[in-house]
């Protein structure tokens, strides 16, 4: 039997730390970590499988022979498994073969903390290091402003298996040609930040990511660890942040994964009621175990020291934090109060916050919650989760409902669109029209748009305008910034033939001009979460179905006055209250010709009169295009 030599990374105090919880950076630990000893060459391994009684290392160094290279179980009542193996090297393949101590149990894992995994359909680990010399310091020192929840932040949200692919090669654009492509393209549309879909490695592609068994490890499909690296670096030159899709909300059964990993419920709660997804048909994290909040804790820090992300979007909260979540009378427990609340998620969710906002204050956590749970978004030191920002959901489905009419049935509807300001600034919202949104049926977010050709596309245009001048920051999907017909499909190609049409380009303009005039109007962005940012001008125009608005930056020149007309009738010389008397300039107009509207409704420079309206001493008459919306500012 060959040599395993006893060895050991870990120090009393990373084992206290492991063993309450505390422990952050695990991943500097555990895993495969090439290594010289004595001058030796090899690869040291540890992992942690407290139900074990034999753990051992299989692999194309040893022709996958069990028992081959048995690691040394750790006297500290631990549960790791460590050891120093010779000739073992860079890109070698492995996994842990282990026998239970639970009735003989035998499974073959992959390693949780493997740095990079084997292309799907194959499933081993590989041991790898690489040495990525980093270009984006420049972006890393300013970052703190470019993340701030008073700056701009313009989420473009990519599927990077479906985004573009190589048609004719019939095979996924590579991280290296992406680093080329999508960096340009994100930067051409303005985007201040890019969102991934997850890219920790996973086996079954119609999840979409959302099925992670490899959590320290970029998927394969696009390339080397290195090389999504690049990716990373690349936006990072451009002035584009970069936020990755987080799941520890669950994770699948598959026989290589976390699931029943020593032959007991290690990672999962063994709680069914606990542990089980029924909708997924996936395991739940035990948030109630020290060493499964070190591991995920330490999988967030991870991506943020060793990939520089600039934050998270973490999925499925909601699932997270109600006990009763998709379950039935009888089928969950309450907790030791009585409620439906997951004081152990909540616990987790609070601490993973404050680990990474305590080592990375310029970066940001953005919660996917769907309910109304309060203070996501709000400091854990006043009882909040802690996040930086939280999707609007509910905006988001009221939004969408209120477009989906045909415009005359939309005055008996004026409340479902000014409902979202009753609530918008009870936490930091983003809101989103993302992935969700545009498969199962649902339709594309063009197809949701009633009436002909032109009106399904002003009021895309409309819709797209509302968004981005309603408070908060936005998250746009893929193919939604062009139109795009057709639901979105995984396995294929966006229609990009598309912007070979007039309708299509225009929507693709607008939305490049839209978030430079989000990131050029202070008034759009430096109070987005705050009350004071944003005020009515009249809600209350139901039979025209016209809304107007306020938004308010640090100073009062920066004011912007926005007016949206909801129904294909142009409002010519209508008339609105204003702050204060002057001349107001039209600084967007999602109307113009270059965006395939009728170019027919500008308005020049307006100037007020001391004429009483909408309780304000002075008004103006604007004219409002049919579906569209203006935007003004006041000029000298």
């Amino acid at each position: 039997m060959a040599e395993v030599i006893v060895h050991s990374r870990f120090t009393d105090f990373d084992i206290n730390l492991f063993k309450s919880g505390k422990h952050y950076r695990l991943y500097e630990n555990f895993g495969s970590h090439i290594t010289t000893l004595d001058g030796v060459e090899g690869v040291y391994f540890a992992v942690w499988a407290p139900s074990a009684k034999m753990v051992s290392v299989i692999g194309d160094f040893n022709f996958w022979t069990e028992g081959e290279h048995k690691l040394n179980v750790r006297w500290d009542s631990s549960g790791i498994w460590e050891g120093f193996i010779p000739g073992a090297g860079k890109g070698s393949k492995y996994k842990y073969k282990i026998l239970s101590g639970n009735n003989d149990i035998a499974t073959e894992k992959a390693d949780p903390y493997a740095r990079r995994a084997e292309h799907n359909p194959n499933t081993a680990s590989i041991v790898w290091d690489d040495n990525y010399k980093w270009k984006d310091a420049k972006w890393m020192k300013k970052r703190k402003n470019n993340n701030a929840l008073d700056a701009p932040f313009s989420v473009y949200e990519v599927h990077l298996g479906s985004w573009k692919k190589k048609i004719e090669e019939n095979r996924f654009m590579s991280y290296v040609e992406m680093a080329d492509e999508l960096v340009q393209y994100v930067k051409d549309m303005n985007f201040t930040h890019v969102e991934l879909m997850p890219v920790m490695e996973y086996p079954y592609d119609p999840s979409w990511g959302y099925q992670v068994t490899g959590y320290f490890a970029p998927t394969s499909r696009f390339g080397y660890p290195e090389e999504f690296k690049l990716l990373v670096d690349k936006f990072h030159q451009n002035d584009i942040g970069i936020i990755l899709d987080w799941v520890p909300s669950h994770f699948p059964e598959d026989a290589h994964g976390l699931g029943f990993f020593d032959g007991s419920a290690l990672y999962e709660h063994p709680d069914k009621r606990k542990g089980y997804h029924q909708d997924w048909k996936s395991l739940i994290f035990n948030y109630g175990r020290n060493e499964v909040k070190s591991f995920l804790i330490s999988n967030a820090i991870f991506w943020l020291d060793q990939y520089h992300a600039d934050g998270f979007r973490v999925d499925a909260v909601a699932s997270m934090l109600f006990l009763d979540y998709s379950r039935e009378d009888g089928e969950w427990e309450p907790n030791m109060f009585g409620g439906r609340e997951n004081l152990e998620a909540m616990s987790f969710l609070r601490e993973m916050n404050e680990a990474v906002y305590s080592a990375f204050p310029d970066v940001q956590t953005i919660a996917e919650e769907s309910t109304a749970f309060p203070m996501v978004s709000k400091p854990v030191s006043i009882g909040g989760l802690g996040f930086g920002m939280k999707w609007m959901m509910g905006w988001m489905h009221d939004t969408l409902q209120y477009f989906s009419k045909e415009s005359v049935y939309r005055k008996y509807h004026q409340n479902d669109l000014s409902f979202s300001m009753t609530y918008a600034f009870t936490e930091n919202f983003m809101l989103p029209l993302s992935h969700d949104e545009v498969v199962y049926g649902k339709s594309s977010m063009l197809g949701k748009m009633p009436g002909d050709e032109w009106q399904r596309f002003a009021n895309l245009r409309l819709l797209y305008s509302y968004m981005f001048t309603h408070p908060g920051t936005n998250l746009l999907f893929q193919g939604a910034e062009f139109g795009q017909s057709s639901e979105w499909n995984f396995k294929t190609s966006l229609d990009w033939h598309l912007l070979q049409y007039e309708p299509h380009k225009g929507v693709q303009q607008l939305i490049k001009d839209l978030n430079t005039l989000y990131a050029k109007e202070p008034a759009l962005y430096q109070k987005q979460f705050d009350v004071e940012g944003f005020e009515w001008i009249d809600h209350g125009d139901a039979e025209n179905s016209v809304f107007t608005y306020i938004r308010k930056g640090n100073e009062e020149k920066d004011d912007v006055i926005i007016a949206c007309n909801m129904t294909p009738v142009p409002k010519e010389n209508y008339k609105i209250g204003v702050p204060r008397k002057g001349k107001l300039k039209e600084i967007f107009n999602s109307d113009l010709k270059k965006y395939f509207g009728t170019g027919q409704y500008k308005n020049k420079i307006n100037k007020t009169k001391a004429d009483a309206w909408h309780f304000r001493d002075d008004s103006v008459d604007i004219d409002i295009p049919p579906l569209g919306m203006v935007a003004f500012r006041y000029v000298k």
